[in-house]
């Protein structure tokens, strides 16, 4: 019941997608079968050859598709206002999904990203549930982690968002952050979401225990000197169901690599959040030359390490002191690693490392945050990174990454999350200065556009002020992570309540 639309309909979704009959390929992906999938495949391999009109008369005969959500209207209330009247419009409940669908039941209430995005994901839900507390709605805050908690029962682990295509990957680990949101303190929900975190944990870490040095399994690697680290990875190494047309072809366009292992790394980057990014790509720019699964990410390895001390320290609270223990000593270690290994001594900042060239990346991207944003870095490195976000610092807020390659997760666009992390990292470390200025320079941005347009975006181009662009598919209005964290932001002290600026802040 699980599997995706590709292995349901096989040839008949390989031809509807790579005949681009629909402009975007997550369409067909999300279209639900009017009838159970042998029967349509059977119809579908009595026809003769078809023409395009054909397989569209099918196509409408036998799924009905998607819509996608209507941009919200245009409004001219404050900000704070806006954003809170959004969540009844971004909210949805699916206790039950139709039939073969690629939409995954959820028990209880949830708030979708908007645009395309129909349905729950994971990264993006933490910042979403930030700006849910702030407009009081604990309510929905609690119901996501209960959401979340039964992907990880029935599945394992939380998938990259509630559709059957995303179960081969899951997103970077946020789940012990939103399980901090709750407000039940009660000895049973606490054991329950320790449970949970340690099921997150185990998908993460399978494998480690048979690993050699050099030894690698699934998201899991040892390195030379025994060092327990984590990759990102996809266990499926086909084109993705969302983004068939592209991965196709770029396959196509990418002759000298093998299909599989690019598909793999595209996916992988997908499991990232960040897709796409130089930071995945061997020569910078061409994304042909993706290679996820051979970089240990600093972002994801920080949050592993918050993991493991937040269960460490509350099966303490529990009075659980063996595995308090145990995952204290994992969380150690980690940091240990991290230090030795995510760290460039000659540029002075956290950074990714490669498995091919044993040693951390010259990239300078805003993941080198994470470390300080979880906690685990000294006050001299932390000063050091801090430094070197100085390349980062646009008019508009935090660039992504210094390269600009056309990937939506490079330079010069600006993300919700990630200035979300450079402003809580800055804060923790004492730098409350340089987190406010970012946090003015991100809100005059948003609310720049909100007083022209109406409406909040996914991303940003912090250089001149403009919407993001790149990637697979044009912006999207809505829009979840945004609208969380201006909202967290407006409540945790930029210098101005709602902002007002509207030319650009000076650097």
């Amino acid at each position: 019941m699980n599997a995706p639309p590709s292995a349901l309909f096989g040839a008949l979704f390989a031809v509807v997608q790579e005949r681009r009959l629909f402009n975007d390929s997550k369409t067909f992906a999300d279209a639900v079968p009017r009838r159970p999938p042998a029967a349509i495949m059977a119809d579908w391999a009595a026809l003769p050859l078809v023409d395009d009109a054909v397989i569209r008369t099918f196509v409408a005969a036998n799924f009905d598709l998607p819509d996608d959500m209507a941009p919200p209207p245009a409004d001219a209330r404050p900000l704070a206002e806006h954003i809170a009247a959004l969540w009844p419009q971004l909210t949805r409940e699916t206790p039950v999904t139709p039939p073969f669908a690629s939409a995954l039941p959820l028990p209880h209430r949830y708030v979708v990203p908007g645009g395309r995005f129909r349905e729950l994901y994971y990264w993006d839900s933490y910042f979403t549930m930030l700006g849910l507390a702030r407009s009081g709605r604990q309510d929905l805050v609690e119901d996501m982690i209960a959401n979340f908690g039964s992907l990880i029962d029935r599945y394992g682990h939380i998938p990259n968002g509630t559709r059957s295509y995303y179960l081969s990957r899951s997103h970077p680990p946020f789940f012990y952050l939103m399980a901090a949101l709750s407000q039940d303190r009660s000895p049973v929900a606490r054991r329950q979401r320790l449970d949970w975190m340690r099921a997150e944990h185990a998908f993460w870490m399978d494998g480690a225990d048979d690993l050699v040095p050099l030894g690698e399994h699934r998201r899991v690697v040892r390195l030379a000197d025994g060092a327990l680290l984590n990759r990102y990875w996809d266990d499926t190494d086909g084109p993705r169901d969302e983004s068939w047309v592209e991965d196709a072809a770029l396959a196509a366009l990418t002759p000298g690599r093998s299909a599989a292992e690019l598909w793999r790394d595209l996916r992988a980057a997908a499991e990232s959040g960040w897709d796409f990014s130089s930071r995945w790509l061997a020569d910078g720019g061409a994304l042909g030359t993706i290679r996820t699964t051979r970089i240990v990410p600093v972002d994801l390895n920080a949050l592993l390490q918050g993991l493991e001390r937040a269960i460490s320290v509350e099966a303490g609270d529990l009075g659980l002191a063996a595995l308090a223990a145990d995952f204290g000593q994992r969380a150690a270690a980690r940091a240990a690693a991290i230090g030795t290994h995510l760290w460039n001594p000659q540029a002075r900042h956290y950074a990714d490392y490669d498995l091919d060239v044993g040693r951390a990346t010259d990239h300078v991207t805003a993941a080198m945050l994470f470390p300080l944003f979880v906690g685990l870095a000294n006050p001299h490195r932390a000063a050091d990174t801090i430094a070197a976000l100085d390349a980062l610092i646009a008019p508009w807020g935090v660039r992504t990454t210094t390269l600009a390659t056309g990937q939506q997760w490079d330079a010069p666009n600006g993300w919700a999350p990630l200035h979300w992390i450079a402003v809580a990292a800055l804060r923790r470390y004492g730098r409350s200065d340089l987190a406010d200025d970012i946090a003015d320079r991100w809100l005059a941005l948003v609310a720049r556009h909100y007083r022209e347009t109406g409406q909040l975006l996914e991303k940003y181009e912090v250089e001149t002020g403009a919407a993001g662009g790149g990637g697979e598919y044009a912006v999207e209005t809505g829009f979840g992570w945004t609208n969380g964290v201006a909202l967290e932001m407006l409540a945790t002290g930029s210098r101005t309540a709602e902002p007002t600026t509207v030319g650009a802040l000076p650097c």
